[in-house]
């Protein structure tokens, strides 16, 4: 039995600029941290009992022989890459999925770490995040950037760098006393909203396209002085929360699913109770909100908030690991063609 535990993510500065068809031309950046709630994915291999060869939890289950019959895309894909055969899959999370955390990512990259485990095999943070951008983007047919599946791998506070090279992940080094700070100021709020990530990007994808590409290049602007605000003992890092509201007031102005009324009144509702700035926390639409509070407005931006769920946070560094690992015993059938006919 193998069992992963891998984070989930808020990005501040830069999303949207990790939209490949954007930084292959542009280049892009943003700056993100994982943080402590996590999604657990558990397999094991399934006894041979039973009149199906596959179980599978998660919001729903499947009891399946073939991978085509497997409903959850992700799975099906994934199972079929890495030939996977006669498993018991169970997925539990600490927060609902389509909620602007990169969910479906972290599942992802959790769930291929899984599966190399229980096969022996160990892989980097590196293939393991490549790997979950080629199931989702690829074999998935999924629309959005790269970032999710980069931060649910590597873990921790980080400037992730695009070009038409690929990637690379750069930590930010901030002293403990000022990390503790700015996780200090972050108050994070559920708004109840939940959409589908992918859904979001394909209806932000239509309008002014040349609008958008300018919107995105002064986002791509905005990472450098986020970074240099953070690292710099000697600046303010009270701006770092002004620029947060920068940084959102572009992002509504990057498609028309980014933000409804309801979610700026409860933006506006959040600044006129003292926070410096804050964002909507992935795509848009709904989902979580991340505000800047200096300490002493805190309070007053809880109870102006006081309709939404609260969720208390720290930041975290491990990325996706396995904490639990027993392995098993499994010979393949001889004719093992289960969940094969369309490999």
């Amino acid at each position: 039995m193998i069992i992963t535990k891998t984070p989930f993510r808020m990005s501040f500065f830069g999303g949207g600029t990790d939209i490949e068809e954007f930084f292959r031309e542009n280049n892009g950046a943003v700056i993100s941290t994982t943080f402590d709630k996590y999604c657990y994915v558990t397999v094991r291999h399934l006894p041979r009992f039973f009149n199906y060869k596959t179980h599978l939890t998660y919001s729903k289950m499947e009891y399946v022989n073939e991978y085509d019959e497997i409903q959850h895309p992700a799975i099906r894909e994934a199972m079929r890459m890495l030939d996977m055969h006669e498993i018991r899959l169970t997925y539990e999370s600490d927060l609902p999925a389509k909620s602007g955390l990169g969910t479906s990512s972290s599942f992802a990259v959790g769930m291929l770490n899984a599966f190399y485990a229980i096969k022996g095999k160990y892989v980097d943070k590196r293939q393991l995040a490549n790997e979950a951008i080629y199931l989702e983007r690829i074999l998935c047919n999924e629309v959005g950037g790269l970032q999710d599946q980069i931060a649910a791998a590597f873990g921790g506070l980080n400037r992730i760098n695009f070009n038409s090279e690929g990637y690379d992940v750069q930590p930010i080094i901030v002293s403990p006393e000022r990390k503790k700070k700015l996780n200090d100021n972050l108050l994070m709020f559920f708004t109840g909203f939940t959409r589908f990530s992918s859904e979001i990007q394909k209806t932000n994808s239509i309008g002014d396209t040349y609008k958008k590409k300018t919107i995105l290049k002064e986002i791509y602007g905005l990472v450098d002085e986020a970074e240099r605000i953070l690292v710099d003992k000697a600046l303010d890092l009270d701006d770092w929360g002004r620029l947060l509201d920068t940084m959102w007031q572009l992002k509504r102005q990057t498609g028309s699913a980014v933000s409804t009324n309801s979610i700026d009144g409860l933006y506006e509702r959040g600044i006129k109770a003292g926070a410096l700035g804050g964002k909507l926390l992935g795509a848009g639409g709904g989902g979580y909100f991340v505000f800047y509070v200096q300490p002493e407005k805190q309070e007053a931006v809880k109870q102006a908030m006081k309709d939404l769920l609260y969720i208390p946070f720290e930041f975290e560094n491990g990325g996706t690991r396995i904490i639990h690992y027993t392995p098993e015993t499994y010979e393949p059938r001889e004719s093992d063609n289960e969940c094969s006919n369309s490999r």
